[in-house]
């Protein structure tokens, strides 16, 4: 049986609002799922009715701040509401995106995503994880956190990937056929072509606002010695897709 009919939590987010558009573009029915639409993953209002006649959800929804606790009780919270409203709709399977290297974090935002990963696999409804790497976007906001004529960002290993491209898999996840575990070990991974230091993509990207980017060798930042010895990239079973962040920052004209 095709999965036709998809749910996308957090759909007006900067990942949602590229899963939506791949959805339609495959000629598949999309189900944006979000405040804006009238519907509260976390409360539970809109969900049943959002859920009605639905394959499939795809989970992207995400917190708007980079709190520990208040990330994590989002998270628990969210997973919760969708597997038992999803339940009762007799939803098939529910994809949801975590980051590379939630299994080794310590602190900060990052950590949420346990708590997040396993609500999902606790859940009734069988579920797919996909980590994927930091976006290309992330840069720019990196930047916008720092209003003025000069940012400073970390010069930390990463592998920066396209939201869009992120949204393609995560799509291809939600609609192809069953083979052997829904969810499966090692966790599967997306990232960039290529690793990059932050910093560098950082200049790239201020060299067209007229900011100066300078990097930081030691950043105060949750779990930095993580970071610098890469535990947050890629491992060796992820996928790696385009485009690197030279070329996506070009297509954006």
């Amino acid at each position: 049986m095709s999965i036709d009919t998809i749910a996308v939590a957090g759909a007006t987010g900067r990942l949602g609002r590229h899963v939506v558009d791949v959805l339609t573009e495959q000629g598949r029915q999309a189900v944006p799922m979000s405040r804006a639409t009238g519907v509260d993953i976390v409360t539970g209002e809109g969900l049943d009715a959002a859920l009605t006649g639905v394959d499939a959800v795809i989970d992207v929804a995400s917190w708007h701040a980079s709190d520990e606790a208040a990330a994590t009780e989002f998270f628990r919270v969210a997973a919760r509401s969708l597997h038992e409203a999803g339940q009762r709709a007799g939803v098939r399977r529910i994809v949801a995106v975590s980051i590379i290297g939630a299994d080794k974090a310590t602190s900060g935002f990052i950590v949420s995503q346990q708590v997040h990963e396993a609500a999902h696999l606790a859940g009734p409804v069988p579920v797919r994880l996909l980590r994927a790497a930091q976006f290309h976007e992330f840069v720019g906001q990196l930047l916008d956190w720092q209003p003025g004529d000069t940012a400073y960002l970390p010069n930390l290993p990463t592998q920066l990937v396209a939201a869009r491209t992120v949204a393609e898999e995560l799509v291809r996840l939600a609609v192809e056929p069953e083979a052997g575990p829904v969810q499966e070990a090692p966790i599967p991974e997306i990232a960039g072509p290529r690793r990059e230091i932050m910093a560098e993509a950082g200049a790239l990207l201020g060299e067209r606002r007229g900011v100066k980017v300078v990097g930081i060798d030691n950043p105060d930042m949750p779990d930095a010695d993580l970071a610098a010895a890469g535990a947050f990239l890629p491992g060796p079973h992820a996928k790696l897709a385009g485009p690197t962040f030279a070329e996506w920052l070009e297509a954006q004209g």
